[in-house]
């Protein structure tokens, strides 16, 4: 409702008149909101608090089954109730169906009336034929969140998001109504690689530790463990948690972060803000190379291309089919992907395992043993290679960009960092890569910051 420039004009009849329809509009909001089924949260100290938190930019870091998602659908219902168009986006349809199902739940009445509109197949729940509504989508990167926007972001599961959502997407969706930002999360283990599409695991924790302490109001944080959701069966969880590895019970019940040494990094050089790039048309006149990583439940090989005037690599393709395939329909599809380009080498494999780049020689596809045989010695020279910033590695290559950044020395039981690869057999793409860079001595360059050359010209 808008008020006269001069309220004192509408004189003592008028402003009486006015107050009556404040009455009246208030009244229809009581009632409606007396139809409303929230939860009740007097038992949960901390997520009421997160719910009634009126910052612009708040975060939640908080355990498993810690009511996190009831918490984001209880926001999402008092922003509709408000009159504002909320957008929730999570990585994955199952969770989308658990906040859907809280929002329903709370709303039921109102859309059995009539007075909410609800599409089941694009997830809104809404006034009819208006843009204010709760939006429900699955979101994790800068394409999945393009083409909406809203008076309230939430952000669930937010340490599997890749950073250019923030970054790149809902900051200006934000700008016309100086809207309010959602992030929630449960820490995510560095130690493992993991489906997460953030370039950097650790974002939404470093993110959450950047504003801890924030003192402008524009911030506020929130932690809660699993255990302060008291709606969970205390001796199922329990249970639980007596079964659960340490290391689990930090991170996925007190929802603590991993506290690595960096140090411990093996591959720290690698600079996720320079040497990630976005996918481009690689020239079919670079040379290729590829990395083979053998194994008969998790093959693996990672393509490279060099630019021949910088001498750059680059990632451009991994190749991670999992089990089942033979050694001819690994050539075949190798064989496809290095259609009209030309692959002047291909390395893989210990030195145990020459009968089987035999097995790959003999089909077509040739295979050679590194030329390094020292696991740590290949470290060393990629190691050398990214601090001389001649790598870079293609935002799509998912899984090598996860091992890059938990690929870890093991910590012995006094501490101290030791020479052993914490679980090595996992680290597929890191393994490929060592044995076909380490074939090459890196070259010099003007400088470590230097950014790579693209060009737009036909892929491959």
């Amino acid at each position: 409702m808008s008020l006269p420039a001069n309220i004192e004009a509408l004189g003592l009849d008028g402003i009486e008149a006015l107050e009556q329809v404040f009455r009246q509009e208030k009244a229809k909001l009581d009632a409606t909101a007396a139809r409303v089924k929230l939860r009740e949260w007097g038992d949960h100290p901390s997520a009421l608090e997160f719910i009634e938190s009126k910052a612009l930019r708040k975060m939640a870091k908080a355990g498993r089954r810690g009511a996190k998602t009831t918490a984001a659908a209880m926001i999402a219902v008092n922003g509709l109730l408000a009159n504002k168009r909320v957008v929730y986006g999570v990585p994955t349809v199952q969770q989308l169906d658990t906040f859907w199902r809280e929002v329903k739940n709370a709303l039921w009445q109102l859309v059995q009336d009539g007075f909410y509109i609800e599409n089941k197949t694009e997830h809104t729940i809404g006034l009819p034929n208006s843009e204010i509504a709760i939006v429900g989508k699955t979101l994790w990167n800068a394409d999945t969140a393009r083409g909406t926007f809203g008076a309230i972001i939430i952000l669930d599961e937010f340490q599997l998001m890749n950073e250019s959502v923030w970054e790149d997407v809902v900051q200006p969706m934000l700008f016309d109504k100086n809207g309010q930002a959602v992030f929630i999360f449960t820490p995510p283990s560095l130690l493992e690689p993991g489906i997460s599409k953030a370039r950097d695991p650790a974002y939404a924790s470093k993110m959450f530790k950047e504003h801890k302490d924030d003192s402008s109001g524009l911030w506020q944080t929130f932690h809660w463990t699993s255990h302060d959701n008291p709606n969970l069966d205390r001796e199922g969880l329990a249970l639980g948690v007596a079964g659960m590895a340490v290391d689990s019970y930090r991170r996925e019940v007190l929802a603590e972060d991993d506290d690595l040494n960096p140090a411990q990094m093996i591959y720290r050089a690698f600079d996720t803000t320079t040497q990630i790039i976005p996918d481009f048309a690689v020239s079919e006149t670079w040379p290729r190379y590829v990395g083979h990583d053998f194994g008969g439940a998790n093959p693996a090989a990672l393509f490279f291309a060099q630019d021949p005037a910088t001498g750059y690599f680059y990632a451009y393709h991994e190749y991670f089919p999992g089990r089942g395939l033979s050694t001819y329909e690994h050539i075949q599809a190798f064989t496809l992907l290095a259609k009209g380009v030309t692959v002047l080498k291909r390395v893989g494999g210990s030195h145990q395992e020459d009968e089987i780049r035999q097995g790959y020689t003999a089909q077509g596809w040739p295979i050679n043993e590194p030329k390094i045989l020292n696991v740590n010695a290949r470290i060393d020279r990629v190691r050398a290679v990214m601090e001389k910033n001649q790598l870079f590695v293609f935002e799509s290559l998912r899984r090598l960009r996860q091992e890059l950044t938990t690929y870890l020395w093991k910590i012995d039981a006094d501490g101290r960092i030791t020479d052993d690869i914490h679980n090595k057999s996992a680290f597929h793409m890191c393994d490929a890569m060592a044995y076909i860079l380490s074939d090459f001595t890196p070259e010099r360059v003007a400088s470590i910051h230097r950014r790579p050359v693209r060009r737009d010209i036909a892929r491959f």
